[in-house]
């Protein structure tokens, strides 16, 4: 599983709090994946939205990880990023628990089936070396 959590800009408000809350999003502009066919992700974040009533919050999307944590950083709204994004180098961003939600998203390995062993290892070792850090 790959754990998301809130990005929150340096100059956010919510970045001093130690517990947020669903109803602390009700207030934030948020910044969502959104692409033409949506990934499994980016579904589940756009019905989690809808669930809890946030829907109209969304103040932009965009299309990559990078591209999210750049507009939370540049102080444009707040957005979910997995847990990955701590290793980024310069980041202008913190990342905050949700109490009440949990976002975690499973994750899986594929290979090409006329040559199983392409990249395998060296999936393998990314899958392991994940592992051992969480």
């Amino acid at each position: 599983h790959e754990r998301y959590y809130l990005a929150v800009g340096h100059a956010n408000p919510l970045v001093a709090k130690e517990e947020i809350s669903i109803n602390d999003l009700r207030t934030q502009k948020i910044i969502a994946f959104n692409r033409q066919n949506l990934s499994f992700s980016e579904r589940y974040f756009n019905e989690k939205f809808a669930e809890y009533e946030l829907t109209a919050n969304i103040a932009f999307s965009c299309d990559d990880t990078y591209a999210l944590v750049s507009l939370v950083s540049a102080g444009l709204g707040i957005g979910f990023a997995p847990e990955w994004t701590l290793d980024l180098p310069n980041r202008g961003f913190e990342l905050k628990k949700v109490s009440g939600i949990d976002f975690r998203i499973g994750l899986g390995i594929a290979w090409n089936r006329e040559d199983p062993t392409a990249g395998r290892d060296d999936i393998v070792d990314i899958a392991r070396s994940l592992a051992r850090r969480g």
